[in-house]
């Protein structure tokens, strides 16, 4: 079997992933928009995608966080969904995610929603492994970089309230 080299670091642009879905009536609720839970998971799997470019392997969802629906994606509509890595850790990443629904005859584009997923590297076991260093190009991706940095400083100290909760 050939021995593949991870790499030891990469840059948010080569982390980036675009889909594009149809809004078909299967997948709307009684007022003509998607259903969220479609949404997420659309959102879910651009955000792996990237996080597995980024990490060269397998990954897992730890969280999905500060989703915001802003706008809603109707029936018809071309929902697009962008997804980049904005931080690294030792085995853990932020993949920030736009989405936005495009009118197919005004090709007119709302962003819909939003929203910050973590996912942690894994071996084939599905033990945590470390990811290469993600090294910011331009100005955004060090704002990105900064912003996603206190956001994981958030949520490690909810996770150990929450741990701390559990314990008692």
């Amino acid at each position: 079997m050939p021995v593949t080299r991870r790499k030891t670091s990469n840059t948010p642009r080569a982390t980036r992933v675009e889909t594009a879905q149809v809004v078909l009536p299967g997948l709307t609720n009684v007022h003509g928009t998607i259903f969220g839970g479609i949404l997420m998971q659309w959102i879910d799997g651009a955000a792996g995608i990237s996080a597995a470019r980024h990490s060269g392997g397998l990954v897992v969802t730890a969280s999905m966080d500060r989703l915001h629906f802003l706008q809603p994606a109707r029936l018809g509509d071309v929902v697009i969904v962008q997804a980049q890595v904005n931080f690294a850790a030792r085995t853990s990443m932020e993949v920030g995610v736009r989405v936005f629904a495009e009118n197919q005859l005004t090709r007119t584009r709302v962003q819909a929603t939003r929203a910050y997923l973590t996912f942690v590297a894994v071996d084939d076991q599905g033990r945590p492994r470390e990811v290469p260093k993600l090294v910011p190009e331009t100005d955004q991706d060090r704002r990105r970089f900064r912003q996603a940095a206190a956001r994981r400083a958030v949520r490690l100290r909810e996770r150990r309230a929450m741990n701390k909760r559990h314990d008692t």
